[in-house]
Order: C-alpha cells, then sequence, then structure tokens
C-alpha cells in the first residue's frame, strides 16, 4: 500500500520528481566546460601559447553562457533567481565569479590568471551536481528587497574572490622577485603593479556591493519582522547568528583594507595579505557555515 500511494504521489506531481533531479543534470555542462577551460588556461600558462590562451578564453565564454542557461532555466523553474538554498546560491557564485574574471581578462588582456580561478571554479561548481537541493520558498522571501540583498552579496563574493586570488598572486611574484629568482612564475604572471591595481579594484567594487547588500538586508528583515513577527529564521538574524556575525566581520576587513588603503597608504603586500585573509573569512561563510553549522537562519 505505501508504494501504491508513493506511485500515486508521483503521477499527481511528476514535477516535483523532475525538480529533484533536474538541477544536478544541469549543472553537469557547465561543470564539464569549465574544467575543459581549465586544462586550457594551464596549457596556456605552461607554454605561453596564446592560441591556447583564446581557446581557454573561449571555453570559459561557452561555459560561461552554457550556466547562463541554467541560472535562466532554474529561475523560470522557481519564478526568481534560484538562490534560496545553499547549492543552488554556490552555483549563481561561481557563474557570477565567472563573468566577473572574464570581465576582468577581457579589460586587462591578461590571461595568466585563469589558472588559478578555474580550480575554484570547478571545485565549487562539483557542489551542486553533487548536491542540488530542492528550492523552498518562504513566504516572507518574496520580496524584491531579499533579492538585491543576497544577489549584491553573492557579487561582492566574487569580487572578494578575484582579489583573494590576485592578492596570493601578488605574494608569489613578490617572493620571486625579493630572491632575485626570476624564473618560472616571473615570466608568466603579471607585474606587480598590474596585480595591485587589479587587486584593489576587485576590492573597492567587492566592499560597495557588500556594504549595499548589507544596508538592504537590515532593511527586508526590519520589514518581513512587521509581517512575520514569529518566523524562526528571522527571529535567528542577529550578532548571535553565526552567519550574520562573520559577514559583519568580513565588511569590517575590508572597510579597513578600504581605510587603509585611501588613509594610510597601504598598498602591494599589505592590500594583498587583507584580500587573502578576507576572501578566507568569505569562504568559511559561505561553505562551513552554510553547510555545517546549524544555529544560522537558513536562506
Amino acid at each position: 500500500p505505501a508504494r501504491r500511494r508513493a506511485s500515486c504521489e508521483r503521477e499527481r506531481n511528476p514535477t516535483d520528481q523532475e525538480g529533484l533531479l533536474r538541477p544536478g543534470a544541469l549543472n553537469v555542462l557547465p561543470l564539464l566546460l569549465y574544467a575543459a577551460a581549465g586544462i586550457a588556461y594551464a596549457i596556456h600558462f605552461a607554454r605561453r601559447h596564446p592560441q591556447a590562451g583564446r581557446i581557454a578564453t573561449a571555453l570559459l565564454i561557452f561555459a560561461a553562457l552554457a550556466h547562463t542557461f541554467v541560472i535562466g532555466m532554474q529561475t523560470m523553474e522557481v519564478g526568481h533567481v534560484p538562490y534560496a538554498n545553499p547549492s543552488r546560491a554556490v552555483s549563481t557564485f561561481v557563474w557570477l565569479l565567472a563573468l566577473s574574471y572574464l570581465y576582468l581578462e577581457v579589460t586587462t588582456d591578461e590571461r595568466a590568471m585563469g589558472v588559478f580561478i578555474m580550480p575554484m571554479l570547478i571545485g565549487l561548481q562539483t557542489i551542486p551536481v553533487v548536491s542540488p537541493g530542492v528550492e523552498r520558498m518562504d513566504p516572507v522571501l518574496d520580496s524584491p528587497w531579499f533579492w538585491v540583498h543576497v544577489s549584491s552579496l553573492l557579487f561582492a563574493y566574487a569580487s572578494f574572490a578575484l582579489a583573494g586570488v590576485l592578492g596570493l598572486t601578488y605574494m608569489v611574484q613578490f617572493k620571486e622577485i625579493k630572491k632575485k629568482h626570476l624564473g618560472y612564475f616571473y615570466t608568466r604572471l603579471p607585474s606587480l603593479q598590474t596585480l595591485d591595481v587589479m587587486n584593489w579594484r576587485a576590492v573597492g567594487v567587492g566592499w560597495l556591493f557588500l556594504t549595499l547588500g548589507i544596508a538592504v538586508g537590515a532593511l527586508w528583515t526590519a520589514q518581513a519582522r512587521l509581517i512575520a513577527p514569529d518566523d524562526p529564521n528571522l527571529q535567528a538574524m542577529s550578532l548571535a547568528d553565526p552567519k550574520v556575525l562573520v559577514t559583519a566581520i568580513t565588511w569590517g576587513v575590508y572597510s579597513f583594507a578600504v581605510f587603509a588603503r585611501k588613509t594610510l597608504g597601504w598598498t602591494g603586500r599589505h592590500t594583498a595579505w587583507l584580500s587573502a585573509l578576507g576572501f578566507a573569512i568569505v569562504l568559511l561563510n559561505f561553505l562551513a557555515v552554510s553547510y555545517f553549522i546549524t544555529t544560522s537562519h537558513t536562506f
């Protein structure tokens, strides 16, 4: 009888079953294209072959277009940009990071950073493929303020990811020059000045969107509490909530980075270290807190 009931439920709600299976399958194509682009970027970095670089960029563009199609399909399925569960939020973050890096590559005509960005895209995109999750829509999320809040935070995190990679690359290049060992990395990486400028641009853009996301999030939370004062997720949102606390710490770190650059004249290594530290905190909030700490709000 239990099997018959389950079968009847599936017949009555076929789209529910499809919704559980489709997201993971859809995310496979972008993952494969990101992996192919990663191989091409590695060949370009190792051999400095212009054609390999052009192929790598083309593959990344195809990957981003395929991922855009996936995001579009999921948006049509649930009626909003799909990031109300952690796995789909990760997928959207990967998409934004890919677009941000492509913009950086096109504007600077520098492909050397692709070999460092692609492993991050591949590793994170594996999460929605293995564990796609289910988009459960909470009525309190039906607000444009919430979607602006999350979109701003995800774009900020994508910018910080770029800044973190650029900061670590700056340190690698700096050590090569300091040791007067102008070898493998020196001949393949951009100059220290170029890396510093790129890093600062990424930090500045990320800080602006993080500030916007936090401000809009505070406004949305205040409005939502008037609508649903007993919602457990809304009740959990305070500085005692790990997600909120780590986000506040992240804003503090990058605010200090902006202040130190503008007022104290910190550039180069100082900015690079702050970028790496800030992105480590972002990853802590985005992955560890979201997946393993149960006391945080779930959207």
